[in-house]
């Protein structure tokens, strides 16, 4: 017979690696990375908490890896979790990187990046991409204006997008 642990093992060790991971995320990007488990993971997040093991914000419903969750907030990260969690139905893996890129995952055999270009911000971070070496990775480019596209120019962008303040994504290509 398997025990409660038995059960929730797999779930609860995904959202430690994940709070651990992204560092601070909104309580409902937890609850949709586990569709239809919201009561389970209502249980692990409590249960994790009371230990300890993660720190919540019920002021701004999130959850953090650190007592200090103001310091470990990202606007860009919190919006390129909302990209990954349309994609997480066919998502294999996916982890956070390093500047530029915001996080990175597998679907449908490929390789995805979701690159953060902040207004003001275009020409550097096309600089930054600049002298890599062309890779095999296709990359989704979160902006925060429409108007910011024509003034990116990343190689391998598969199309950009916008993240609204309630995590509705939406996507724009270039024709």
């Amino acid at each position: 017979m398997k025990t409660r642990s038995d059960l929730y093992s797999r779930e609860a060790a995904e959202l430690l690696r994940v709070v651990s991971e992204y560092k601070t995320l909104l309580s409902e990007q937890l609850y949709r990375l586990f569709p239809g488990k919201e009561a389970v993971i209502t249980n692990l997040l409590t249960y994790l908490t009371k230990q300890g093991r993660i720190i919540y914000n019920p002021r701004a419903e999130r959850y953090s890896a650190n007592e200090d969750c103001e310091a470990s907030l990202d606007p860009g990260m919190i919006a390129a979790f909302w990209v990954l969690l349309d994609f997480i139905d066919k998502a294999e893996y996916h982890f956070a990187s390093d500047f530029p890129v915001k996080l990175s995952f597998f679907a449908d055999c490929e390789m995805y990046e979701v690159i953060h270009v902040p207004y003001g911000q275009e020409m550097v971070i096309n600089h930054a991409l600049k002298g890599q070496p062309e890779e095999a990775s296709r990359r989704i480019i979160l902006i925060d204006n429409q108007e910011q596209i024509p003034d990116i120019n990343i190689a391998n962008t598969a199309g950009f997008c916008t993240v609204d303040a309630d995590g509705s994504v939406h996507y724009y290509k270039l024709e």
